[in-house]
């Protein structure tokens, strides 16, 4: 009777030790699955406060071109040094970067025009980012256009604006060598990307204004 009184005994505290270390385990699985979880929303957290903190701050001109086909379409603010307006009723500006191959233009929309006081002054732009595609069908409209001599001009002449040219890495001085510029650029980036089109940025304002 000892004996098996010894045995259930055993068996007993088998059992209970056996569900404390089921207990256990399941507890320790659910404080890591709790950790694991946290840190995932913190770091989509963190994730979305960088991107926020990215379109909704005054960045530099090269930080926005160097993110610009993640911000496309998105409201931006950016800061740079205006080098140049548009001398057909000041409906574009230029913000400049590190050098004037870092430039952006900006374009006033529905803000009508800019303020002559932003040339040489650092500007702050809040507007939203733009894409604009050169691809074939560009080129051959441009070369329509030409001929019926109804082309957009910005800057005098057929070479155009020095300074778009310049943040658009064009070296031509008439439009043909401008196409034909551009048609080899397309080329060359259909032969290593295959996308068959040019990507180049701008702003469309929403608001504005001189820092200093």
């Amino acid at each position: 009777m000892n004996l098996l009184a010894q045995e259930m005994g055993a068996f007993i505290i088998k059992k209970i030790i056996m569900n404390k270390t089921m207990t256990y385990i399941a507890s320790l699985l659910l404080c890591i699955g709790s950790v694991s979880c946290g840190n995932n929303t913190k770091q989509q957290s963190q994730n979305t406060a960088e991107e926020q903190a990215i379109v909704s701050t005054g960045m530099e001109v090269d930080s926005l071109l160097a993110n610009a086909d993640s911000l496309a379409e998105k409201n931006i603010t950016v800061q740079g040094i205006c080098t140049h307006t548009c001398k057909h009723g000041a409906k574009k500006i230029f913000l400049m970067g590190s050098d004037d191959t870092q430039t952006i233009r900006i374009e006033a929309g529905e803000l009508g025009q800019f303020s002559p006081d932003c040339v040489n002054s650092i500007v702050e732009v809040n507007g939203i980012l733009k894409e604009q595609r050169i691809d074939e069908n560009y080129l051959v409209q441009w070369e329509e256009q030409t001929k019926a001599k109804t082309e957009e001009k910005h800057g005098t002449g057929e070479a155009g604006c020095s300074t778009e040219k310049k943040a658009r890495g064009e070296t031509g001085n008439t439009t043909e060598e401008r196409i034909a510029d551009f048609r080899k650029k397309i080329a060359e980036r259909k032969a290593k990307t295959g996308k068959d089109y040019l990507s180049f940025y701008f702003v469309e304002a929403e608001s504005y204004k001189i820092l200093e």
